[in-house]
């Protein structure tokens, strides 16, 4: 049929408004500053095929390996009217165990949810035929995905240095939190008794699911409009819309093999630096492919083995940073959808940093991996189209975790944020300080948040002046941030670019790398790592100073 342009651009923006106002429910229910503050999280729309048709302005770490949990959810078992699937397993499509993803069917015409409600369906699928698959398809899908400031484990806040996944906190594999409606008792129970802070992960996960109820609503509201075969062809002709749009893109990039490594400092076991290796291979425009062909292939070949510490990646990561990667060179209102990889193969070999296998730790895979697979597919992408490339961000998140017993409460308390840094500079513009970049979409906690929730104080908050890279267009400035702790606790960095800073392009000079103080309470001042854990008195205080972004061009 002739595709209508308007039609698509309407169902483009009326899906994604969906997805932008889950997260909104999310954040406005959530319990923890995390949450309700960082904005850590994200949701979005599925077809019936559990393909992505929409994703909110939220994680790209979180969204591109969505869609691998949610196959993971369908892959677990039939789901009915009212039930919803939890999971957070890193290797059926998670990230990392405190990122616990919700997955809910969306059937627009279905009956009652109960006893009753699926008999009712049971009846009409046999009047439907026998020969029809015994589980009902839903219309469609809704998924939100949340980080969670404790998930159990060695460490206070999960995201310890850990040498498997065992000791990072409770692995969950696809099972259903609700079942027709009504919450699972016996699977909540056990979430909650082996995490510290039970209160607020009830809390949060409440917000995930009425987050997955407004999507479901909003989806009913567009089919009772527009009718279920509509919305479901617009959904069809996105997904062709935005491969279309990507492989046109791509025409456009010079033919040829592209490579790049770059390093992540250690694995905060051992200091030896851990390479990421790439090869890029466009075919061009003048390329005779087939529809089905790829246009584009990212290949991982050459990349280090995984490693003991936490900072493996499991291969949805690695897609998810492809994925993040080419959506940003295309135009910002091309539709977020699974089309858009259609005409790109990603290879991550098993077994290596960006593919791990279990038991392998991979709570810093997540966070720090992520980004230096991005900083090495946007330097070999530099070599292509230069024009389009920024230098390298300041290429860590800079997790922070502290946990102990708040003394106004006498409960455990679990504090997790990341750390801003600078944007790299772009060939036509400055880079901007202080932001999150990349695969981090997040905010810091504000102070008086962070002070009123936990026995903390913000010493100081501020930019790191002089930090950004020299160049025709400077890198922006890294960010200064000493927080004092009130009560004895544990803290635990995962951070990286400490070794040497983010790089330049064309002759622009690197970022400063980052440095960790720890202050103690007799005014002594030791330097610390990129990633260690220890222990903090009451009065103590840590002072992290984040890299700055590269230069772009000749000064």
């Amino acid at each position: 049929m002739h595709r209508d342009p308007v039609e698509l651009e309407i169902f483009k923006n009326l899906y994604h408004s969906i997805a932008e106002e889950m997260g909104a429910a999310l954040r406005r229910t959530a319990f923890s500053p995390n949450i309700k503050e960082r904005r850590d999280y994200s949701c979005a729309v599925f077809d019936g095929a559990g393909e992505v048709i929409a994703m909110g302005d939220h994680m790209p770490v979180h969204l591109g390996s969505m869609p691998m949990s949610v196959r993971a959810a369908i892959d677990a078992g039939e789901m009915m009217p009212g039930d919803i699937v939890m999971l957070n397993d890193p290797f059926r499509g998670g990230t990392h165990l405190p990122d616990i993803t919700l997955v809910a069917p969306v059937f627009v015409n279905a009956p009652a949810v109960g006893a009753r409600g699926r008999a009712e369906v049971r009846k009409a699928e046999t009047l439907r035929g026998r020969s029809r698959p015994r589980h009902i398809v839903p219309d469609f899908y809704v998924a939100s995905r949340a980080h969670h400031a404790d998930v159990g484990g060695a460490f206070a806040g999960s995201m310890g240095l850990c040498r498997e996944i065992y000791q990072e906190g409770l692995r969950i594999p696809p099972v259903k939190l609700m079942r027709e409606g009504a919450m699972d008792r016996d699977v909540l129970s056990l979430l909650l008794n082996n995490v510290r802070t039970p209160q607020e992960r009830e809390g949060d996960l409440g917000a995930q699911i009425a987050a997955c109820h407004t999507g479901a609503e909003r989806l009913r509201e567009i089919c009772a409009r527009y009718g279920v075969k509509r919305a479901q062809r617009a959904a069809v002709e996105l997904q062709k819309y935005s491969e279309e749009l990507m492989r046109a893109f791509l025409r456009r990039v010079p033919p040829g093999k592209y490579r790049a490594e770059d390093f992540l400092d250690g694995d905060g076991i051992s200091e030896r630096p851990v390479k990421i290796a790439v090869e890029v291979r466009v075919a061009g425009k003048d390329a005779r492919l087939a529809q089905d062909e790829k246009a584009v292939v990212v290949d991982f070949t050459g990349s280090d083995p995984q490693v003991e510490g936490s900072i493996n990646a499991v291969a949805a990561i690695t897609y998810s940073a492809c994925f993040y990667v080419f959506r940003c060179l295309l135009e910002e209102d091309i539709p977020a959808a699974a089309g858009l990889m259609r005409p790109i193969q990603v290879i991550a070999p098993e077994g290596t940093i960006v593919n791990a296998h279990p038991p392998a730790a991979v709570a810093g895979g997540n966070v720090e991996t992520s980004q230096r697979i991005v900083d090495v597919l946007l330097r070999a992408l530099a070599q292509a189209i230069p024009d389009r490339i920024p230098a390298a961000a300041s290429g860590t998140m800079n997790n922070l975790t502290i946990g102990g017993i708040d003394p106004r409460t006498g409960e455990p308390f679990a504090y997790y944020e990341t750390i801003a840094g600078g944007m790299g500079a772009r060939p036509d513009k400055a880079g901007v300080s202080g932001v999150h970049t990349h695969m981090t979409n997040s905010l810091n906690t504000p102070a008086e948040a962070l002070e009123y929730a936990y026995p903390l104080r913000v010493r100081r908050y501020s930019l790191r002046g002089g930090s950004g890279g020299e160049g025709k267009y400077r890198g922006g400035d890294g960010i200064i941030r000493e927080i004092e702790v009130f009560t004895d606790c544990e803290v635990t960095l995962l951070a990286d670019r400490r070794s040497r800073g983010p790089w330049g392009l064309s002759g622009g000079g690197d970022g400063a790398p980052g440095k960790t103080f720890i202050t103690r309470v007799d005014g002594s001042s030791e330097e610390m790592p990129g990633k260690f854990s220890t222990r903090l008195c009451a009065g103590e205080r840590i002072r992290i100073e984040t890299p700055g972004g590269g230069g772009w061009g000749h000064a």
